[in-house]
């Protein structure tokens, strides 16, 4: 049924949960794991002007650090599932990445973590996951994460 399946990560507390069901699904349905993170632009680019050039190189590379390492500890995890996985990190708008990625790699299902926060809190900030699920062409699962009031 699913021959690809993506995995985005922003390494939030509300990807845990998707990652299990990700290797899950990759397990059931013995297909190619994706596992994906995109560098986004708009947090390091965001402030113009040269005074800040060296502050952006600094928050650019310190975010691929840290999605590399991401998307390896995910890798690892597929790993001791029997399950061998893909590892990208794209720059850009993190649900145009997304997007892109799924209609050039040909996904089949891709899976994303969400935390299950108030109506409230979605309305003020909006949520990837959410653009993801209403402009893929492909099946979308949605693996919410309870956080408490206070995150």
């Amino acid at each position: 049924m699913y021959d690809r399946i993506l995995l985005p990560t922003d390494m939030s507390a509300g990807v845990d949960r998707a990652i299990e069901h990700a290797i899950d699904a990759a397990q059931r349905y013995d297909a190619e794991l994706h596992v994906l993170y995109v560098v986004d632009t708009d947090a390091y680019s965001s402030y113009p002007g040269d005074e800040y050039v060296h502050e952006f190189e600094g928050l650019e590379q310190a975010l691929e650090q840290a999605g590399g390492d991401a998307v390896e500890d995910i890798a690892e995890a597929a790993a001791d599932a029997d399950v061998a996985a893909e590892t990208t990190i794209q720059h850009g708008v993190p649900h145009e990445e997304i997007l892109d990625y799924i209609d050039e790699k040909a996904i089949d299902l891709t899976v994303v973590g969400s935390k299950n926060r108030s109506e409230e809190y979605r309305r003020l900030l909006g949520s990837v996951a959410e653009r993801v699920v209403h402009m893929s062409e492909k099946p979308v699962t949605v693996v919410k994460t309870p956080v408490e009031a206070d995150d």
